[in-house]
């Protein structure tokens, strides 16, 4: 706990001409007495940190101090940055705080890896709502909006927005439904009308396992998948779970929850795609083909 304050105190006398003692003692909730204690350490460590008395005084660093290896390891330094253009990534806002580390690290490193958080549809709206939904999360508003569900029918919904959740290539949203009296997760793509209330909520915990939700049906499915989607098929399985057959096709047998994502997901190979077993599957995706087939008679 005193290494992270000793590390704030530097980057805030950084960013900052000059701070007082009570400052940082109000900053980091302990006392006057602490700080000074803390500024003395900081001295002991050869950083360049001095007080001044007067109307103006209080305590400074050298503008042109770099911190490098006095209070972090260099390992330790490349996790900060890590994690921190993990952050800056994102793209939600103008995040220089990558930037600023790195130049108080000292670091010459190159980027060395990407991450996109964007959805394909990156459109102003979706950034409005995330933009709003962050916003209130963090002021514990309120919010409403108009849902769309998986089935296309929409509803206005109350909700208090808890967190924001980035899995499978979107943006999701815990909250408590207020209306439902339970906690709700809704999709960002579906959501609009999205507006701030002025009604403040107080932060819930989120429980860890819905209450008396039942557990899917595991299916075990077997498909052929044409050569001609080879690589789908070692980008999306594993090695134990593909097959290589005599005809240059893969079989791939697979364990996944029965619902209509499973059918969207095998319809997605469209004629590269066959299900060998169960029956039943292979029904419901011939079904499902007859009545998209109907659609261009």
């Amino acid at each position: 706990m005193k290494n992270n304050r000793l590390f704030g105190i530097i980057y805030i006398l950084l960013s900052k001409d000059t701070v007082t003692a009570s400052y940082l003692a109000d900053y980091f909730e302990v006392s006057v007495r602490t700080i000074y204690r803390d500024i003395d350490t900081l001295s002991s460590l050869n950083i360049p940190i001095y007080a001044s008395k007067g109307k103006n005084g209080g305590i400074s660093i050298l503008e042109d101090y770099k911190l490098d290896k006095t209070l972090l390891t260099e390992e330790e330094q490349k996790e900060i940055l890590f994690s921190l253009q993990s952050i800056d990534k994102l793209n939600i806002h103008d995040n220089k705080l990558f930037d600023k580390m790195k130049s108080l690290f000292s670091s010459q490193e190159d980027d060395w890896f990407e991450v996109d958080f964007n959805i394909w549809d990156n459109s102003d709206t979706h950034k409005l709502n995330f933009d709003s939904i962050k916003e209130s999360i963090l002021k514990s508003q309120v919010i409403e909006f108009i849902y769309s569900n998986t089935y296309g029918e929409t509803s206005k919904r109350r909700v208090e927005p808890i967190k924001l959740h980035f899995k499978y290539n979107a943006w999701f949203l815990n909250s408590f439904d207020l209306d439902k009296n339970d906690f709700r997760v809704f999709k960002l793509t579906r959501i609009k009308d999205l507006k701030l209330t002025n009604e403040s909520f107080e932060r819930k915990e989120i429980p860890k396992y819905p209450k008396e939700i039942k557990p899917p049906k595991i299916t075990k499915v077997t498909l052929e998948i044409s050569e001609h989607a080879t690589y789908r098929v070692y980008d999306e399985f594993k090695e134990n779970q593909i097959k290589k057959l005599n005809n240059g096709n893969f079989e791939v047998v697979m364990e996944l929850p029965e619902n209509e994502w499973l059918y969207g997901y095998i319809l997605s190979f469209g004629s590269n795609a066959k299900v060998i077993s169960p029956e039943s599957i292979k029904e419901i995706i011939a079904k499902e083909l007859y009545e998209s087939l109907k659609n261009y008679k």
